[in-house]
Formats: C-alpha cells, sequence, structure tokens
C-alpha cells in the first residue's frame, strides 16, 4: 500500500523511467528481481512496472529487505562528507603539518563558521582543533620514533618551540619530553552504506567502532580512554587501513570475516559474552538465553543483554546477531533498521554458492 503522502504509483514509475531529478528525495524504488533499492534518478537499466514497489525514506527500503545499490548510492545522502568536508580532509592528508587559517579556508571556497559548525558536530572539535590534534599526533609519533622535540616542533607546523611545547601539555597532559610515556588512540571516518563509523585503534588492535550517530557513543569513548588511559586524536595506523578493507569486503557482499586484531577491554564477564558473541557465525542468530547459557550463566538475561550493548566494536564484535526469545530483533545500539538490514545481508552472503564466500572466523578478544 502506497503511503498517502507519495505521489500515485504511475506518477512515480514514469518519473523513474525518465530519470526525473525533481524526484530526488520524493520517493526510493525497490526493484523486487534484484532485491536493491535505488533513487528515482539511478543511472542503472529502468525494470519493468511490476517488478519495482515504492518507498518514502530509505530506512523504509531497508526495513522491507532490500540493500542500498552501488551505483546511486541511496544512502548516501546525510551520511557521507559533502564535497567540500572530503577536499579538507584531502588538504589535510596531503600535508598533515598545514596550518590553515580562516582566510585558507575561504580560498578553498569554504566559510569558516560553516566548517566549524560542521566538524564540531560530527567530530565533537571545530575544524581548527582537529587539523591541530592531527599535528599533535603526528608529533607525537615522530617523538617516539627519536626524533628530538625541538626538531619535531619545527617540522610539524609551529613557528616556536614554546607554542609546540604549549600545545603538546594541552592536548596530551603531558610534557614533550615525556611523549614516549604518552599513550594515544588514533581515529578514523568510514563511510559505509548504512552511513559513517567511528574506528579508533592503538598500536596493538582495533578498540572501537561503532556509528556516528549511535546514542552514548561520547560516553563509550570516554569509557575506553579511561580503561586504557589514553588520548585519542585523529590519524591512522594500519589497523585503521586493514578494517576500511574489511568493511567495503563485507558490504560488498565478498567476505564477512574480520581479521583486524581488536583490543576490548572490559570485565571477565563482559570478556566472555563477546568471545562468544564473535562465535556466532554470520548467517545465524542467538536468543539472551542461549548466549547466557553458553557463558555459563543461564537465566542472567539481563546482565548478557547489558555485555551485549557495552560492545564496542560492531560488525567485528557481532552484537547484532542476538534476538529476543520471540524472535524479534530487540535492541541495538546502531538501531534496530541497521540490525535487520545487517542480517540480512548476512543470510543473503552466506545462502550464495559462490566460492568466494566466507564466514567470520572465530578468534578470543584481546583485553588491555
Amino acid at each position: 500500500m502506497i503511503n498517502e503522502l507519495l505521489p500515485s504509483e504511475s506518477a512515480m514509475y514514469n518519473a523513474l523511467v525518465q530519470r526525473d531529478s525533481r524526484s530526488e528525495g520524493v520517493f526510493f524504488v525497490g526493484v523486487k528481481t534484484t532485491g536493491i533499492f535505488c533513487r528515482p534518478t539511478c543511472s542503472a537499466r529502468k525494470p519493468r512496472r511490476e517488478n519495482v514497489e515504492f518507498f518514502q525514506r530509505a530506512s523504509d527500503a531497508l526495513h522491507a529487505g532490500y540493500r542500498p545499490c552501488k551505483r546511486c548510492s541511496p544512502l548516501d545522502h546525510g551520511h557521507a562528507p559533502p564535497q567540500w568536508v572530503r577536499q579538507l580532509h584531502a588538504r589535510l592528508d596531503a600535508d598533515p603539518t598545514a596550518r590553515l587559517a580562516d582566510s585558507d579556508l575561504r580560498a578553498l571556497g569554504v566559510m569558516p563558521t560553516r566548517a566549524r559548525a560542521y566538524f564540531k558536530q560530527h567530530y565533537g572539535m571545530t575544524f581548527h582543533a582537529y587539523a591541530r590534534a592531527r599535528r599533535l599526533g603526528l608529533a607525537l609519533r615522530e617523538i617516539r620514533n627519536g626524533k628530538s622535540p625541538d626538531r619535531v616542533g619545527a617540522t610539524t607546523g609551529y613557528e616556536s618551540l614554546s607554542g609546540f611545547r604549549d600545545a603538546f601539555a594541552r592536548v596530551f597532559g603531558q610534557p614533550v619530553g615525556r611523549g614516549c610515556e604518552i599513550n594515544v588512540l588514533l581515529a578514523d571516518w568510514i563511510d559505509t552504506p548504512l552511513g559513517a563509523m567511528l574506528a579508533i585503534a592503538s598500536d596493538d588492535g582495533l578498540c572501537l567502532l561503532e556509528y556516528v550517530d549511535r546514542r552514548g557513543i561520547e560516553k563509550q569513548i570516554t569509557t575506553l580512554r579511561r580503561r586504557v588511559n589514553a588520548t585519542v586524536v585523529p590519524g591512522s595506523n594500519a589497523h585503521l587501513s586493514r578494517i576500511r578493507e574489511e568493511l567495503k569486503a563485507y558490504f560488498d557482499g565478498r567476505s564477512l570475516a574480520f581479521r583486524t586484531p581488536i583490543v576490548a577491554p572490559g570485565s571477565d564477564f563482559q570478556q566472555l559474552v563477546w568471545n562468544e558473541l564473535r562465535r556466532i557465525k554470520p548467517g545465524e542468530t542467538r536468543t539472551y538465553a542461549q548466549l547466557a547459557k553458553a557463558v555459563g550463566r543461564p537465566g542472567a538475561h539481563r546482565a548478557v543483554g547489558r555485555a551485549n550493548g557495552d560492545n564496542r566494536i560492531a560488525l567485528v564484535i557481532p552484537c547484532h546477531r542476538i534476538i529476543a526469545s520471540d524472535g524479534a530483533l530487540g535492541g541495538y545500539g546502531g538501531k534496530v533498521w541497521r540490525k535487520q538490514w545487517l542480517l540480512n545481508h548476512e543470510a543473503s552472503v552466506t545462502s550464495s554458492p559462490a566460492p568466494s564466500r566466507t564466514r567470520s572466523r572465530t578468534a578470543s578478544v584481546r583485553s588491555a
């Protein structure tokens, strides 16, 4: 049944055939024969009328079991950074030591107030604070590699050694000379078909992977920082690069395996639950009762549920594979519509006969 807020089915199908740009944002179309959903202007071959159905929101299509089209990326709107943000990232990637003033932003066609508001909302800090954190993260890495603080300060964009030392102490809470003693976690932004994710890693492995709109993500980061006594700064390392590649393979359906080393500090009970979660194969689910029994605590459904909710490494520790005893999806920090999509996606991939399909390995969670 078509939502009364949508145009008629014939009008939407005509707009789809004509790729009418005026229909962008008005509706999405699900293609029954392929199981994907698209924007009305998608350049893919247009399906027959009897093979499509229409949705007001992308989430409605996901709830109906459709996966997003790779060609027209119907979920990008509101999730992927806009072009001007990607431009700023590229500028910092090219020269992490750059000190971009407001005049530099204007020269790039970006209003400073816009950059400040966007980075504050999505990264928890202004653009200038973000760029400064990247510079200091780079400085700390070089100090750990044996370079002198004086030389590092001069090569990471600071005009004076005193300015570098003051900035370093404010961010890390330690003087430059004690840089080798500071524990730092690197944070990176990863776009996925279901929205942007924040990934945080140490030198030993991945510590956090969550959707940026997850309720309580700030508390998760605070808990992580407290447990490992570390400062979080923007940056990347081998573990973050690896999880980025594995996430792409996962969402593309090429592989459901995650082999990035993880560091998941928690209580002994949480460790038991998280290890057991990793034993659940893609395409399968368990109930809270089954999980409680598997960890030797039958009847401790609520405690298991809390440990499930305390998981900071989504997908890799697959808490989305836990459902209620009556088959309902239950809660999910990353939002229930994502949980439904993930379960449908994994069921689809694991049911495929293609030899390239692989399943997630079972591995113990490393505690810190």
